[in-house]
């Protein structure tokens, strides 16, 4: 069973024989998903289980894929809202120059039928403060350029910088270390960490292990550095942030970053059409209710709503895209819920922040409002630790007011093809994150009975994060023509554990060597299998790498090594042609 991040997307692959439908009756309810002409948008499910699916179909295994929504995708599905279309959540994608890793894998689920427009050598740009106390940084992508960038904004801290882009680089290029303590036995991974085995192996153990702030601290007392180097829109302020993680984020967009041509659902829309020429199928408004086991703690497939009926879909391999939380918590029976090992393993991860999200539409083109492909982070101030858990600790009724960070970007100025698809338009995606608690009395509560207060109060976050961007591009505020904004609850329909697009928390806990390995696809429960985000990180590559971690672990085979080898021939195909 395979689903994107919180939206109840099921996967059920089967080996020698199909998977099959218990009873009498078939499915009414659920559809397939089937190729969209262009310029519309398909059915498709999370990265994570897509990835999954698609490697195992790939692999001569029968594949079916049940997505609850209209249409799948996760955060890579699209929405239109009067008349202007926007990504739930994707913003953009680092590490596809040629031959690269991240390409060889996207291109292994693609066919190679996805393509991307490089955007400028400005990736971000930070922003620390308000009105005359405001500071500007750059961030710029090259392999050189962005070291040597950054000492030119930071001459008093260069030496730290330095230091910096070494850890970025050992945690780059080591980072399969942890991945591989998910592979191995258990025992052997606990065996290495605790010996110090592992530590004498390479120094990214430490970094995991570490925080952001106290790393930091210790080359530099520069609080804006710390600030830049920080990606605290994972909900996590940088004293509970893993120093490993927040070098890799920065290190992603080093060899420049990418967006997809056509916009974000491309690319499932793509993985869609591998999975189906080789036997898989995708169907929607298939929700899953949940999963079916034994009395020997063994997973047999899943049961689905389907005409008002519960269906039993029967199968001997259940992967879950849906998060830990949703698997566990909702979709397993009860008993299995209280089994110590479940509770080991949800132990290792917690729930992440609610993210709070503004789309906007304006009547202009990129050059009308002076905007540009770079996404911009704004922080109200560079004590990040403080800030953060004063505002998550905040009343509900002053926390709209007093919001300390946002981060936003323009989609439309970095998709060349926006412009003849919607000649006129420009279109921003602001996001920052919030409290689940503030939104909590409206949790049970169908969109449309929400009321007026509700209305009132999601909308004074997103005036107060629309104005603190006009601050900046003064030129939106008159060609705004609508303005839409997406609270924690059921946000684009993903059912995410309190409203958290990255799902897991990314806090330091969670990327303790240990709980790295501990944290598996494979489950307690037999035959029952995770992918996504929470396998190993957030965003759209953790995604996909939980994918593959998945189908290798399911298939008791490395796959990495794979496409390791496969990056080693192209990239010798390449000194040939230049030979």
């Amino acid at each position: 069973m395979a689903c994107g991040l919180g939206s109840w997307h099921i996967l059920v692959s089967v080996w020698q024989e199909k998977w099959t439908v218990q009873g009498d009756h078939q499915p009414s309810g659920p559809t397939s998903c089937r190729p969209k002409q262009k310029g519309q948008t398909s059915s498709e499910s999370g990265i994570g289980g897509l990835t999954a699916a698609a490697v195992l179909a790939k692999l001569g295994k029968n594949v079916l894929v049940l997505e609850q929504d209209k249409q799948a995708g996760g955060l890579c599905k699209t929405f239109t809202e009067k008349g202007f279309e926007f990504d739930c959540g994707f913003h953009y994608i680092g590490q596809l120059h040629e031959n690269g890793f991240l390409k060889v894998a996207l291109d292994l689920i693609t066919d190679g039928q996805v393509h991307f427009a490089e955007q400028g050598s400005h990736v971000d740009t930070v922003v620390i403060g308000t009105g005359t106390q405001r500071k500007e940084y750059t961030i710029y992508s090259g392999k050189k350029q962005m070291e040597a960038h950054l000492k030119k904004q930071f001459p008093n801290d260069t030496k730290a910088v330095e230091e910096l882009f070494k850890i970025m680089k050992i945690c780059s290029k080591k980072i399969h270390l942890l991945c591989m303590l998910k592979m191995v036995p258990l025992w052997f991974a606990r065996f290495i960490l605790w010996s110090g085995i592992a530590d004498l192996i390479s120094p990214i153990f430490r970094y995991s292990s570490t925080s952001t702030t106290d790393m930091v601290k210790s080359l530099t007392s520069n609080q804006d550095l710390l600030t830049v180097f920080s990606q605290i829109f994972s909900g996590v302020p940088p004293k509970n942030s893993s120093c490993m993680m927040d070098a890799l984020f920065l290190h992603h967009s080093k060899r420049g970053v990418y967006y997809p041509k056509g916009g974000a659902s491309e690319i499932p829309y793509h993985i869609n059409q591998v999975l189906e020429k080789h036997g898989g199928r995708v169907l929607v408004n298939a929700p899953v209710s949940s999963i079916l086991a034994d009395g020997k703690q063994s997973a047999y497939g899943v049961t689905v709503k389907a005409g008002g009926k519960d269906v039993e879909v029967l199968a001997p391999v259940t992967i879950s895209d849906a998060g830990v939380f949703t698997t566990f918590k909702k979709l397993l029976p009860p008993e299995f819920q209280a089994n110590p090992e479940v509770q080991d393993y949800l132990h290792t991860l917690k729930p992440g922040k609610g993210f709070f999200q503004v789309f906007a539409g304006f009547n202009a083109t990129t050059e009308e409002l002076g905007i540009s492909s770079a996404n911009i982070r704004l922080y109200k101030s560079n004590n990040m630790d403080e800030m953060m858990e004063e505002y998550f600790d905040s009343d509900k009724d002053i926390a709209p007011d007093n919001i300390p960070m946002m981060y936003f970007s323009f989609p439309s100025a970095k998709d060349p093809t926006s412009c003849t698809r919607f000649p006129g338009q420009s279109r921003m995606v602001i996001h920052t994150m919030v409290n689940p608690k503030w939104f909590e009395q409206w949790n049970n509560v169908n969109e449309p009975e929400r009321g007026e207060e509700y209305e009132k109060y999601k909308m004074r976050f997103a005036n107060h994060l629309f104005d603190w961007a006009c601050v900046h591009f003064p030129k939106l505020k008159e060609k705004l023509a609508m303005l839409h904004a997406v609270t924690p609850i059921n946000m684009h329909g993903l059912k995410a554990t309190y409203g958290s697009m990255l799902s897991a928390e990314h806090s330091l806990e969670r990327y303790q060597p240990l709980n790295i390995a501990m944290t598996r696809c494979n489950t307690p429960v037999k035959n029952l299998y995770l992918s996504g985000q929470d396998v190993f990180s957030g965003g759209y590559s953790g995604a996909l790498h939980g994918g593959l971690l998945c189908a290798s672990t399911v298939m008791d085979h490395c796959l990495y090594i794979d496409l390791l080898l496969q990056q080693k021939k192209l990239k010798r195909k390449v000194v040939k042609k230049v030979e």
